[in-house]
């Protein structure tokens, strides 16, 4: 049975579509006070659940929302409950950068054992070890396949250099590079600011960019500044042409006009998060991630494989 809660409904109907299922008639409303209220209108005993929901704005509120649906549907004893969450919530806080500060991504994990999950599904962890966080298993799934299929057909690859924003990139930015047939790498040196959230002060580029065309590949695009500012670094050093792949648009703030304003030629995102009209613009192409979210779910229903999906890299 497939359940989807209110932040992404578009997504989880076009899950269902692809596997051509019915989603569970839900009710679902807050109250006065803002609490969240949720009763699912089968019964829902003995099934394998699947909940979907995209942790996207009011964040805080949608995850509420998707822990209250794993605990109703663990009292209507549903034999197995998987959640679903294309963009995983907090995944960016998984570690104590200095002392006195939470590792929040833990803390989701550990809510939604509490709640009754049995398996959880994501897209593009900020980090792998995040999977290590839920005590029991993770299907953790990439974009990448999508989003290097868009740039093949468009680019010619003899010209690309694949780029990694920073450091933590670099495993995912290797994997670019296999999957386009071996293009070189570069890495953007980036050194933020501890005091302000979202703001980095220094750029360096290592590798060769000059007169290429540069694919910068991150996990999700903010605010917008730091990808904003690695594309002017790259054109500093010669590149030709520089495009944006990320996985999750979750685009705050000013991230809209900076994208639209910057010599980026495309960006290109999946739909894991809603991105709204007033969101869009002439630069952005939004992939559908609901095939293989879909393919995912099939093969944990089916007892199947999902790392197969990913030629084994998990």
């Amino acid at each position: 049975m497939l359940f989807t809660g209110r932040a992404h409904p578009d997504l989880a109907k076009e899950v269902a579509d692809n596997l051509h299922v019915d989603l569970t008639p839900t009710s679902a409303y807050d109250f006065a006070n803002g609490e969240t209220f949720v009763r699912f209108l089968e019964s829902v005993r003995g099934s394998d659940a699947f909940v979907i929901q995209s942790h996207t704005a009011p964040i805080n509120q949608w995850i509420m929302e998707q822990l209250i649906m794993v605990d109703a549907l663990k009292r209507a004893s549903a034999k197995r409950i998987t959640v679903v969450a294309p963009f995983f919530g907090y995944a960016r806080q998984d570690k104590k950068h200095r002392g006195r500060e939470p590792i929040s991504a833990r803390l989701m994990a550990d809510l939604f054992k509490t709640a009754g999950a049995d398996r959880l599904i994501a897209v593009d962890l900020h980090t792998a070890q995040i999977q290590g966080f839920f005590d029991g298993p993770v299907d953790h799934l990439f974009a990448l396949d999508l989003l290097a299929h868009h740039f093949e057909s468009r680019l010619d690859t003899s010209r690309v250099t694949v780029v990694a924003p920073d450091a933590g990139r670099v495993r995912v930015t290797e994997r670019w590079s296999d999957r386009l047939g071996g293009v070189p790498m570069a890495i953007i040196h980036k050194k933020r600011d501890p005091d302000v959230a979202n703001e980095v002060k220094v750029f360096d580029v290592v590798g060769e960019v000059k007169g290429r065309t540069c694919v910068v590949v991150d996990d999700m695009i903010d605010t917008g500044g730091t990808i904003v500012k690695a594309a002017d670094a790259l054109f500093e050093q010669g590149a030709d042409k520089v495009v944006v792949a990320a996985t999750h648009g979750v685009l705050s703030g000013p991230a809209v006009d900076r994208l639209k304003n910057s010599r980026i030629s495309e960006v290109v995102l999946t739909n894991t998060l809603p991105i709204p009209e007033d969101k869009q613009f002439d630069k952005l192409t939004v992939l559908s991630i609901a095939p293989l979210v879909a393919r995912a779910i099939n093969e944990v229903f089916s007892d199947g494989s999902v790392t197969s999906l990913f030629g084994g890299h998990s």
